[in-house]
């Protein structure tokens, strides 16, 4: 017995002296540098001159300056000490910021290390050679001013300045894979032939190699949700990319909200069985297509898309959100029902995407090359900086984001004008521009879909993109929302078998401001915005939108209301108060339950203006959304009638004359073997 044993013991000092049974324990690190930080503007040159401690993301723009719709656009001195320790010597450093606004220099112990124009994608910077062990002096330069080489020029949101994402430290050994190749994983799951029966991907590696060498591999390792290996494969390292062909029998397909089903992608790096790097994607796969005549397909099968415009922006934080902001929204829109967002106008932070991939969410992202629509200034300038700065950011865009499952549409540009001859005459030719753009991203690309958002005639832009899509705010421009109909009918047939979609529409409201009855008008420069006419331009667009499958998506202005300095309307200069939510998330207007009610199968029942609490009008309509087969509505106990929703899941109880003084409303509904109820109180003061 004790010779087997013995025997079993020198087996196993054989396999871990030869790499079989090492822990493997990848030698990259990734440290936070989120703390630590101070700065001040770089107008303050006194070397005396204090500093603000400050914790990244940061930015200096939370809230105008007072009594104005004013905020800084201005460049700010950043800098926190770099701690490089002896266990560090030998490795290969790199700085990694995942957003800096607008334009980032960086420096270390005083020297440039580089420089990155553009707030919303990632960049890195490799500073192996330029730290010394102990302590270093970071800095950052980070300006949010006006530069007609950085997008975006001009826009109806805020342009938040500092380093308002979070950044980091990365430690490997010398051969690694690359965090240089625009910021990217390094690792890009080509997905080419996806099928209920098999998943045809292609996993391409890039490596930055300084001991090039023979016994160099690549290991990759594919595993589904229950961390058992579905595919895998292993590569002899002779170039610096590396593509691996393989093959999941019978994959889960990711199919949206109904299983947003992931898989596990690890690529190591080994130096014959010593793990040298180490990187794991998750991903998903799935199918999809859009018809001009059905709309969105996945996975083979119809899918109504729909859901917000979505800015990065919370009340206090401005665009330096913590991992709590992303998961709130989240949330938010999960009640909702909806099927999809729209990244609008730039790319987001990573977390907006790791959460979409989780929970379903079909995502459209874009680059932020976006013009200012009815406003003064065009979004594009004919200059080989602007150019370069727009190839750039669909580069970094696409290969940081490449795995994302939910990803499905690239986004070109956002109302970027065309000159007509008519109301448009003064602006550069985009189209040119726009097309070189949409070939750049199919030729990174080409599985996914492109798109573009217009606010006028579309004939100039068909063939720029795979995808058309309209800003258009029926019910609050002028035109009433059931217009939408033969609008986009008219759209369709003249498309050129494009398919068609709506970017944006939707309406402004102040829940502190009400209305009845309602007068309709032009809304657009008024600062009443009565949040009952928001609720009534929701429901006339819906209303012809969910008669029409073959829009592709239908995505609403806005998820929540936020700063916008060329707004001098509604309740607050300065805010586009279009959301559905308030921006601080804590009151969902009525048109969010409008929403909720046709697109959340949860039961559920509303009282509309709710917070229209003091009225000088006994008659008045009232209106309840609900997805219940029935309601019943009580006015101070006392039952006035029972009612069944319409198609659009409203009930409205016709001309109901309230008592002076207190109301209390209350609806009801049955729910199984229970009851759903709402209740609010209204005051009637008579006059």
């Amino acid at each position: 017995m004790k010779n087997r044993i013995w025997i079993v013991c020198l087996a196993c000092l054989w396999l871990v002296n030869n790499g079989v049974f090492s822990q493997e324990v990848s030698p990259r690190s990734v440290f936070s540098l989120n703390e630590g930080w101070e700065c001040r503007p770089i107008t303050t040159v006194s070397k005396k001159a204090l500093f603000t401690p400050v914790t990244i993301p940061h930015t200096w723009n939370t809230s105008y300056s007072e009594g104005t719709i004013l905020y800084d656009r201005k460049m700010m001195v950043y800098q926190r000490p770099l701690e490089i320790t002896n266990a560090m010597k030998g490795k290969r450093l790199f700085l990694y910021f995942e957003g800096v606004n607008s334009a980032a220099q960086v420096f270390l112990n005083h020297r440039t290390i580089g420089e990155h124009l553009g707030g919303y994608t990632a960049f890195c910077f490799e500073i192996t050679d330029q730290v010394k062990e102990g302590e270093n002096l970071l800095e950052v330069w980070a300006s949010n001013a006006y530069r007609t080489d950085i997008l975006p020029i001009s826009g109806d949101f805020n342009i938040c300045g500092g380093i308002h994402r979070p950044c980091h430290l990365i430690v490997t050994g010398q051969d690694c894979i690359s965090p240089l190749f625009y910021a990217s994983p390094g690792v890009f799951i080509h997905q080419e032939n996806i099928s209920e029966k098999e998943a045809g991907i292609r996993v391409e590696t890039h490596l930055s190699l300084k001991n090039k060498k023979e016994g160099l591999k690549l290991k990759t390792t594919v595993t589904d949700a229950d961390n058992k290996v579905v595919a895998n494969s292993e590569t002899a390292v002779t170039d610096s990319i590396v593509k691996q062909p393989m093959l999941v029998n019978r994959p889960v397909l990711w199919d949206g909200k109904k299983n947003p089903y992931l898989y596990t992608v690890t690529v190591e790096l080994y130096d014959g069985n010593q793990l040298k790097d180490r990187m794991v994607q998750r991903t998903g796969f799935r199918y999809f297509s859009a018809d001009h005549e059905k709309g969105f397909f996945l996975n083979g099968k119809y899918l109504n898309l729909y859901g917000f415009c979505r800015h990065e922006d919370a009340k206090g934080k401005g665009s330096a959100l913590l991992p709590e902001d992303y998961k709130m929204d989240m949330e938010l829109i999960k009640e909702s029902g909806a099927t999809a967002m729209r990244l609008a106008h730039y790319p987001h932070a990573e977390p907006m995407y790791d959460l979409s991939d989780e929970n379903g969410i079909i995502l459209w992202t874009e680059i932020p090359m976006c013009g200012p629509g009815g406003q003064a200034f065009t979004g594009l300038v004919d200059t080989e900086g602007f150019k370069e700065n727009a190839r750039l950011a669909v580069k970094e865009l696409v290969y940081q984001k490449f795995n994302h499952p939910s990803i499905c549409f690239w986004g070109i540009c956002n109302e970027i004008l065309v000159s007509d001859g008519k109301k448009f005459v003064e602006y550069d030719d985009p189209i040119p521009f726009i097309k070189e753009l949409n070939g750049l991203y199919k030729s990174i690309d080409a599985s996914r879909l492109t798109a573009l958002a217009t606010c006028v005639d579309q004939s100039y832009y068909l063939g720029s993109s795979d995808l058309i899509a309209w800003n258009k705010y029926f019910g609050w421009y002028k035109d009433a929302a059931p217009s939408a109909s033969k609008f986009f009918d008219d759209c369709k047939n003249t498309s050129k078998g494009i398919p068609v979609g709506v970017s944006e529409y939707g309406g402004g409201a102040s829940v502190n401001h009400h209305q009845w009855p309602l007068a309709m008008e032009d809304r657009a420069d008024s600062h009443f915005h009565p949040e009952e006419a928001q609720t009534f331009c929701h429901e006339g667009n819906w209303e012809s939108f969910a008669k029409r499958p073959y829009l592709w998506a239908k995505f609403i202005w806005v998820f929540a209301d936020f700063p916008s300095y060329m707004r001098q309307e509604g309740e607050v200069d300065g805010y586009n108060d279009k959301g559905l939510v308030t921006q601080d998330r804590k009151i969902k207007k009525d048109a969010f339950y409008f929403y909720k009610a046709n697109w959340n199968l949860e039961p559920m029942v509303y009282i509309t203006s709710r917070r229209f609490v003091k009225r000088d009008n006994p008659l008045t309509d009232i209106k309840v959304f609900t997805n219940l087969k029935e309601a019943t509505l009580y006015i101070n106990d006392e039952k006035i009638g029972t009612m069944k929703p319409d198609e659009m899941k409203r009930v409205i109880w016709k001309d109901i004359k309230l008592n002076e003084g207190r109301n209390t409303i209350r609806v009801e509904g049955k729910n199984g073997r229970g009851f759903l109820s709402d209740s609010c109180e209204w005051y009637y003061i008579g006059k």
